[in-house]
């Protein structure tokens, strides 16, 4: 099966790719660009965006994208943004293990399957699930209703309920549903697979989900705290973080893969980090606050985090969190645009954007003719820089740093 490596906003690459199974993947989405090679005929230029992993695309072809950022930086970004309560930063329980591999699909199958494996050390969890069926012997309580609609009266069969104590549980079902997921996926290694599939027939007497349904529901308890940390993971390989891309029109091809956008990684980092920070501080922070910047409401807007006072009632800062490096004269005009908008929507003083990386130190822009800011000054567009190629002790700090701006904020008269 051929395969081509990309990687994240690097250079395009030619491919041979026959011209329908191009524009299926031109229309995925998946890539920044997928068009014909003008240099040579019956090829295409293929140049990867955001979006990292591998795929199975149309005519058999494996797509690796690799990130620009290490894979074991990447997967703490991830993680923290999972389960921040579990101090991915600093605790070998809360750490994602991704071996020594330095690519997306495996050290992701490689870390889902030691969290299974450590949360199936003490024996698959049980619990109690509602069961109906229809019994030869009466078992739990008959259903009338069933009983008469189903069968006229007669028995037997008995339409019976009663609660079963089985490993057929929503936690057994998710983390079965992500070892199949990864089975498929190109690129496991050999004895990752083997383990996955070990681990798959630990859990078979948990029912296989259905393809296209929700997932099942869980709750954090006691009881299944061995399983939370392998749960989330689980969850991660099976929403939206690992998407079918299937284009419309007649005779579809599909493409299959595991996919993360680094923006919505970045995204995700920045605000969860910032929000358990402002918490501390006794404010709350809403992520993705809708609101509209026009009066007839007709123009929405979605703030990536907005801090607010402890009851939630008074905005106090704006947050976007944005993917990307600064331009050499440090000016984005269309960010800082996007960040005055929310800050006057929202009757701000100051708003905030954090890239991914600056060539700049913080600083900030005052405003002219806008007068938002205490003692009637201008509003303040602060920029910040956090650089993901620093520890991730370094990461949380500095987001922490900008809280504490944040949270400062409050105490201005």
């Amino acid at each position: 099966m051929p395969e081509v490596t990309l990687r994240e906003y690097g250079p395009a690459v030619s491919v041979p790719l026959a011209a329908e199974a191009g524009r299926t993947l031109a229309a995925s989405g998946i890539l920044q660009s997928a068009t014909p090679d003008p240099a040579v005929n019956g090829n295409w230029l293929l140049r990867a965006g955001s979006r990292v992993g591998a795929v199975h695309a149309p005519g058999g072809l494996v797509l690796r994208i690799l990130p620009k950022t290490p894979v074991d930086r990447l997967f703490f970004l991830l993680g923290f943004s999972l389960d921040p309560a579990r101090a991915w930063r600093d605790s070998a329980e809360g750490t994602i293990d991704t071996g020594t591999y330095n690519d997306v699909v495996p050290a992701l199958a490689h870390a889902v399957e030691r969290r299974i494996d450590a949360a199936l050390r003490q024996g698959v969890l049980q619990g109690y699930r509602q069961v109906e069926e229809s019994a030869l012997v009466v078992r739990g309580r008959v259903l009338e209703s069933e009983q008469i609609r189903r069968r006229f009266g007669r028995t037997p069969p008995v339409e019976v309920t009663y609660d079963a104590y089985t490993a057929d549980t929503a936690e057994n079902r998710i983390l079965r549903a992500a070892a199949e997921r990864l089975l498929r996926l190109p690129g496991v290694p050999g004895v990752v697979r083997r383990r996955l599939a070990r681990q798959r027939v630990r859990l078979a007497d948990a029912l296989p989900l259905v393809r296209g349904q929700e997932l099942p529901r869980w709750q954090p308890s006691r009881l299944n705290s061995r399983y939370q940390t392998a749960l989330r993971l689980a969850e991660a390989v099976l929403r939206g973080v690992s998407p079918e891309h299937r284009p419309t029109g007649p005779d579809p091809l599909s493409i299959d893969g595991f996919l993360l956008d680094m923006n919505k990684v970045f995204e995700d980092f920045v605000t969860v980090a910032l929000r358990e920070a402002l918490r501390e501080r006794g404010l709350t922070a809403y992520l993705q606050d809708p609101h509209h910047l026009d009066t007839a409401g007709k123009v929405k807007i979605r703030p990536d985090l907005v801090a607010r006072t402890g009851d939630g009632r008074t905005a106090l800062a704006v947050v976007d969190a944005k993917y990307k490096v600064e331009k050499p004269d440090g000016l984005l005009n269309a960010d800082l645009y996007q960040a005055l908008a929310y800050a006057t929507v929202l009757r701000l003083p100051e708003a905030h954007l954090v890239y991914a990386a600056g060539r700049q130190p913080e600083r900030f822009h005052e405003i002219r003719g806008s007068t938002a800011g205490p003692g009637g000054r201008g509003i303040r567009l602060h920029l910040h820089s956090l650089d993901l190629a620093r520890e991730p002790a370094r990461l949380v700090s500095t987001l922490r740093e900008i809280a504490g701006r944040l949270a400062a904020v409050a105490l201005q008269p």
